[in-house]
């Protein structure tokens, strides 16, 4: 019977090497977390920025529906908030062509002279 050489792994993220199953990558859970954070903090400052403003206007519109199910605003209270009209996740156009614009499940509706109607996509 012919062994096969056993080959040097190393821990992804400290290069220490490994014991144990043939699949395993890191050392321990300090060295698995810290791989992946770092692997997440390696991308794209662009695409971190752009999910926190859409996060951010995602709680900007859920906060002035509160427990409505829709509720017109002024843009400037959108805007005195944080709010930044150019990140959305979707839009929506119904039978009558109105376009709403969404921050995944909240969007709104832009109505004459400033305001907003804001609500909330149905869950199906």
């Amino acid at each position: 019977m012919i062994e096969n050489p056993v080959t040097k792994r190393e821990c992804l993220a400290c290069g220490k090497t490994l014991q144990g199953r043939a699949d395993k990558k890191f050392c321990n859970d300090y060295c698995r977390n810290a791989y992946n954070n770092n692997l997440k903090s390696a991308s794209s400052p662009v695409v971190r920025n752009i999910n926190n403003a859409l996060q951010k206007n995602r709680r900007i519109l859920e906060a002035v529906l509160d427990t409505e199910e829709m509720q017109k605003v002024q843009k400037e209270k959108l805007l005195q908030q944080g709010f930044r009209f150019q990140f959305m996740t979707h839009t929506y156009t119904n039978k009558k062509g109105n376009t709403y614009f969404f921050c995944y499940e909240y969007g709104y509706l832009p109505l004459d002279h400033d305001w907003y109607l804001v609500v909330k996509e149905k869950e199906v």
